[in-house]
């Protein structure tokens, strides 16, 4: 059959580019080699939070007292956690094969290379192979585990991401090297379920692309939990011809040899592009992704890429609203919608990692708008003076804000502590309005609410904070 467009792959990026492309009159299809899905509703950002919620209830459940409940000798079924984090994926990925039916959504299964012009050609699990043609590909295949040549994973005492989210048995303990959201929120489920976790950070301090305020506040939290965390640290070389793993790691105190049942590599993500014929169409790439221009178009006309494979945040609401914005290109182009859609503004995307205490943050950190020229007024509220945080037992962390000295205009906002990947939309909303400190301070915030932590930092910047 020919298609108006052909999605190769879908997961976050994937799936709603066809969606869109099916709601604008496109007649679409969409390739899969594993799961609808894709990553992150089967090994990523869904199957992680259900386990991480686990180890919030396990957390809450071992700090009963607090709060006026005795329910002493609770304890985690490691197998029960991990069965249940596979049904809410699962779960997931059957919603998907409902929207595609919804949208009448066509589903190939098979592995998808790029063969020409309009063409893809898709190989089967059982080896069958057969020509999908259509006018506009989509290409969504998204990425994978990095791995270092000292730490190749061999899926079973070096892992993954996808194998730490479904270990038979719970190790003991546990080295995880790198600290950006993945490590740092396997650290907090392995640590609260009673694994002894070492974090090995490759830069000066944990989650690198964070505020340095934030860095700070994470680290002294996770060692209170019990973590140890070596940053400045490399790990040169691992053996694992014993029982477990001896890594030898280079510190800032000189080489050390750490031992563990498990390593976790959680150095980064790469893009998945080879073996798809992007070279024999000509389809540029550089540094490991596919290049795009500001509507996801390639530098062949008929071909777009989103997500994972492009230069864009690795992140599934940056391959949604990729995704979105090619299909809506696409339709402008066949005149089936009235115009173009909006680039993304890549400075104004939110970030998120869903450890305990959750991080969330968006636009520019301190240092790096005083690198970028601006005077800045900066402002911080901690949830130690917060009510609602006070009664909900969640006092850790704070609110930080940095507003332009000049004009008022929200650069940026860096939060960790209880709700605030919640939290941190409100923001994203008020910089895409380009909203000063003075439309913040003055809309009433919801009281008692953590939110109320955003406008008192606002306060706190112009010198009129009320609590603190």
């Amino acid at each position: 059959m020919a298609y108006d467009v052909i999605v190769l792959g879908s997961g976050p990026g994937g799936y709603p580019a066809a969606i869109r492309a099916s709601q604008l009159g496109l007649k679409v299809a969409i390739i899969e080699r594993e799961l609808l899905g894709g990553i992150c509703l089967n090994w990523g950002c869904i199957p992680t939070k259900a386990l991480l919620k686990s180890a919030q209830v396990f957390d809450y459940m071992k700090h009963s007292t607090n709060y006026g409940i005795d329910a002493s000798g609770v304890q985690q079924n490691f197998p029960s956690v991990i069965k249940r984090s596979r049904g809410v994926a699962d779960k997931m990925s059957k919603g998907v094969q409902f929207l595609m039916k919804k949208n009448k959504i066509d589903v190939i299964m098979g592995n998808g290379v790029l063969k020409a012009k309009g063409q893809i050609e898709v190989t089967s699990s059982d080896g069958k192979k057969q020509l999908v043609e259509g006018k506009y590909i989509i290409i969504a295949t998204g990425g994978r585990s990095r791995e270092l040549p000292s730490m190749k994973i061999d899926g079973k005492k070096i892992i993954g991401y996808r194998e730490a989210m479904v270990l038979p048995e719970q190790p003991r303990s546990m080295i995880i090297v790198g600290s950006g959201a993945i490590g740092s929120e396997f650290a907090y489920f392995y640590n609260s379920l009673g694994t002894k976790v070492t974090i090995v950070e490759f830069l000066p301090r944990v989650v690198p692309v964070e505020d340095e305020d934030v860095s700070k506040e994470l680290e002294k939290q996770f060692k209170k939990q019990g973590i140890d965390i070596f940053t400045n640290s490399e790990v040169t070389s691992v053996d694992t011809s014993g029982p477990g793993v001896k890594a030898k790691v280079k510190t800032p105190n000189g080489e050390t040899t750490m031992e563990a049942e498990i390593l976790l590599s959680a150095v980064g993500i790469v893009a998945n592009i080879e073996n798809a014929g992007l070279e024999q169409l000509g389809i540029k790439t550089d540094k490991g992704k596919i290049t795009v221009d500001k509507y996801q178009q390639t530098n062949v006309p008929g071909f777009y890429a989103i997500g994972d494979c492009t230069p864009g945040q690795a992140l599934a609401h940056v391959a949604t609203k990729e995704g979105i914005n090619a299909a809506e290109h696409i339709a402008n182009l066949e005149k089936k919608y009235a115009h173009l859609p909006e680039p993304l503004d890549y400075n104004n995307i939110p970030g998120c990692t869903y450890c305990s205490p959750e991080i969330a943050s968006v636009g520019y950190t301190e240092k790096a708008a005083k690198d970028a020229g601006y005077e800045v007024k900066v402002g911080k509220f901690p949830f130690m003076a917060s009510g609602k945080a006070s009664a909900a037992g969640s006092t850790e962390g704070f609110v930080k804000v940095v507003f332009d000295a000049k004009y008022g205009e929200f650069l940026g906002a860096h939060m960790i502590g209880a709700a605030v990947t919640d939290m941190i939309a409100e923001v994203v909303v008020a910089r895409k309005l380009e909203t000063t400190y003075h439309e913040i301070l003055n809309s009433v915030h919801p009281h008692p609410t953590m939110s109320e932590a955003l406008k008192e930092a606002t306060a706190a910047a112009y010198g009129e904070a009320i609590d603190i």
